[in-house]
């Protein structure tokens, strides 16, 4: 990369952090774009990035095993710490850290960048509920934070690690692609495994967990029925397993997974699922009245009933159980969106436009 493209470069993650932003998008052809708040803002000061830019970002983003996967597949996952590639022995980096992609498009390179905070914020900083805290503290079970790309669930998986290594003596293994926050072991001890760089594939490095004395698993994202299966199975047999879903409803979320199994599997998933869970969170981010975003969410807590609905084939019964839950701990999207209006946190427009329910919410407000 040239001092120039360095100096671009510079610039470009100086706005991005200085303007809280959330993401920076570069590509050939165009002048850079970040988002802040969830508004997409050109950068039109910044003349159009060239193809010999796009070159050189490229030459200082990837490895030369990212770059060789780039030119094979046209795209790839990797994470970027600016002015510093290397994670020191006390888990930190120096500068801002990324979750990136990039891609061709239209035979151009394209880089999208999604900043990851330094800090690991608390459940109370992040405006999430405290019922959360219950869920860190048991030995075993199968957790999911669920909800569109973009919303903040890696962030609270974050926080749920963390929580953890600030009050438990347990065996932490993380599998992510890429590593986007990065621990540093207090009480708990943390094995942060990253996909193609530690280990081929989420499969592999779950199936490996079983002998490596672990206690927590944190998976990324599950993408195949193997990587569930074997979720589930370290679920029943004494692990506390935490990952994601891109998912928008708790009910949503247990089909997708008794789906991804052939006909002939599905009877013995949704026993295990039954036996295994111990809730679904979903959220959103919604623009917040006094600036910024605020989480808006659905918290499905596995109970008998729960349980019963998922072997019996009663999915789509699963968010009336979670409207008069309540009591339990259990929250119902729409009810927490109303609760957002009446606090003057958010508008009645993205209320609705963020509403499963509509009429549900109409009534409620």
């Amino acid at each position: 990369m040239s001092i120039s493209q360095e100096k671009l470069l510079d610039e470009l993650i100086e706005i991005v952090v200085k303007e809280g932003g959330s993401d920076l998008h570069l590509s050939e052809g165009k002048s850079p774009i970040i988002r802040v708040s969830g508004f997409l803002i050109p950068l039109i000061k910044i003349p159009i990035l060239s193809k010999e830019d796009m070159s050189g970002f490229l030459s200082t983003f990837l490895s030369p095993g990212e770059r060789q996967e780039f030119e094979n597949f046209k795209e790839t996952n990797f994470a970027y710490s600016h002015k510093d590639k290397l994670v020191r022995p006390n888990g930190q980096s120096s500068g801002p850290r990324f979750r990136c992609n990039a891609f061709l498009t239209l035979g151009r390179v394209s880089v999208a960048m999604r900043l990851v905070p330094t800090e690991v914020k608390s459940f109370e900083d992040l405006n999430l509920p405290s019922i959360l805290n219950t869920f860190v503290k048991r030995q075993q079970g199968f957790f999911l934070v669920v909800g569109p790309i973009g919303v903040g669930k890696s962030t609270t998986l974050a926080t749920m690690i963390e929580t953890i290594n600030l009050e438990r003596l347990e065996h932490i293994i993380t599998i992510e692609d890429p590593i986007e926050y990065i621990f540093e072991s207090k009480k708990a001890i943390i094995d942060q495994r990253e996909v193609k760089t530690d280990t081929p594939d989420f499969h592999t490095a779950l199936r490996g967990v079983f002998r490596q004395d672990a206690d927590i698993v944190m998976i990324g994202e599950m993408r195949d029925p193997e990587t569930i299966s074997t979720a589930v199975t370290a679920a029943e047999t004494g692990h506390l397993v935490l990952s994601t879903l891109h998912t928008n409803t708790a009910s949503q979320t247990v089909d997708r997974i008794i789906d991804s199994f052939p006909a002939d599997q599905q009877t013995q998933i949704r026993v295990q699922l039954a036996g295994s869970l111990l809730g679904i969170f979903s959220q959103r981010l919604l623009p917040r009245i006094s600036g910024g975003l605020i989480p808006a969410y659905e918290l499905l807590i596995n109970n008998n009933a729960t349980a019963n609905l998922i072997r019996e084939r009663r999915t789509h019964e699963i968010s009336s159980v979670i409207e008069t839950s309540s009591e339990e701990g259990m929250v119902g999207l729409d009810r927490c969106l109303a609760d957002l209006v009446r606090k003057g946190e958010v508008t009645v427009e993205n209320a609705f436009q963020f509403s499963s329910s509509p009429k549900t919410l109409e009534r409620m407000i």
